[in-house]
């Protein structure tokens, strides 16, 4: 995909009445992939029409898949060293490098509340967490320790609303542990662990042989626990002992997703209401009203991230909402390219603003700044980093610059420069 290539479609008005978004239930992932359907920490949720402070100075995370491996999806060694520290150029959102910090696939960073600790994973046969404070200053990192993750290739972590636990998924053994985090920010004792089960039974038995963990979140109030299983299809519900780390099954224990689709990522919508899971194997996602009494969830719509004459092969890989709760994003590998959408406000369902080139190849992570003016795009296989202005008015991203760095993966937004 050239860097000229323009993907940005504009949208044609809806027809009236029952279109095929609202008629595609939990399917088969093979009729799900089939059908598309292009459709237009606070307290409480933001006002989406005020106009939001302009982006900041701040410190910049990049987790990375280190040398001498080749990543997943990779098409060459990497020649990455640990976790990069940028910071964040205000004016057009470019990175200047500050630190490199070695460490073993450190593919991807989680910040505490405070913003003066950050975890990484360690993404290994033999998985690890590992814990470094942020030196207020310049950004800087400094190690503080490392535990086991009691799991095979450790590929998220999470920090839990409070700041009291560290949440992480193990991808290959399908488990999720929590940890208690100290006063130091130092990561302590593993609590409890809940093992994830089943299996999909869509048409790719490679990745759906088992459980496979792929991210752990709470919901926004930190009330409950989400384990995405892209092995099981299904996101398990948990709750959390907030006096012992200890989890125990939610009245309703996971939310199921069609047949084959392997859900990787998921989000919440600012207004409490809405959930988003990303279906990485069929390249969708599956909208639901969600409960949080009961932390239920509810089907609603499910919308393919790919254009309609797309013929190639792609997986999804990284979904954020704008801080407005106006707009959603998704990264395609193999389209390469960022699906916008906007978010019908009423009803949380999605309609398509159009697809932008990530100007580079497999954009795995993805993240937007906390202003909401710039969205980073982190293409592993080119060794860059697309930085788009958001444009408020539309939710289209106007491409920016081009940072070039090893194998990036995961954008995190540390603390201001």
């Amino acid at each position: 995909m050239g860097k000229s290539e323009d993907f940005t479609r504009d949208r044609k008005p809806a027809p009236l009445g029952v279109t095929r978004r609202h008629i595609l239930p939990l399917v088969g992932a093979t009729a799900a992939s089939a059908v598309i359907l292009p459709r237009s920490l606070a307290a409480a949720p933001p006002d989406p029409f005020e106009k939001p402070p302009g982006a900041k100075a701040r410190f910049v995370y990049v987790g990375t898949y280190t040398a001498p491996g080749v990543p997943p999806g990779g098409t060459h060694p990497s020649t990455a060293v640990g976790i990069y520290v940028f910071k964040l150029r205000p004016s057009d959102g470019d990175l200047t490098l500050l630190q490199i910090v070695p460490a073993m696939n450190p593919s991807y960073l989680a910040l505490d509340p405070s913003l003066k600790h950050l975890y990484s994973v360690n993404e290994m046969t033999d998985g690890h967490v590992t814990a470094y404070a942020i030196d207020q200053a310049n950004g800087k990192l400094s190690f503080l320790n490392s535990m086991s993750a009691n799991g095979k290739d450790t590929t998220h972590l999470s920090v839990q609303p409070s700041g009291q636990y560290l949440f992480a998924a193990n991808y290959t053994s399908g488990n999720f542990p929590v940890y208690r985090i100290l006063a130091n920010g130092f990561i302590g004792a593993m609590t409890d662990e809940f093992q994830s089960v089943g299996n999909g039974t869509g048409p790719n038995p490679a990745r759906q042989e088992g459980p496979h963990a792929h991210q752990i979140i709470t919901d926004l109030d930190g009330e409950h626990v989400f384990g995405v299983d892209l092995g099981a299809d299904k996101v398990n519900v948990l709750n959390l002992d907030h006096a012992t780390g200890v989890f125990s099954p939610n009245t309703v224990p996971f939310a199921p997703v069609a047949s084959g689709s392997g859900p990787r990522h998921m989000a919440f919508h600012p207004d409490r209401k809405h959930a988003y899971v990303l279906d990485e194997l069929v390249s969708s996602i599956t909208v639901f009203d969600y409960d949080p009494a009961r932390a239920a969830f509810i089907w609603k719509q499910t919308i393919s991230t790919l254009p309609p004459d797309f013929t190639g092969t792609n997986t999804t890989a990284e979904i954020r909402i704008h801080p407005s709760g106006r707009f959603l994003y998704n990264t395609n590998r193999g389209h390469n390219s960022v699906t916008m959408f906007e978010i019908e406000p009423e009803t949380g369902e999605l309609e398509v603003i159009g697809w932008e080139s990530t100007r580079g190849q497999w954009p795995r992570g993805m993240n937007i700044d906390p202003s909401g003016t710039f969205l980073y795009a982190a293409n592993q296989n080119t060794d860059n980093i697309a930085v788009f202005r958001i444009q408020l008015s539309n939710g289209k991203l106007k491409f920016s610059t081009l940072v070039n760095t090893p194998t990036p993966v995961d954008v995190e937004f540390g603390p201001l420069a």
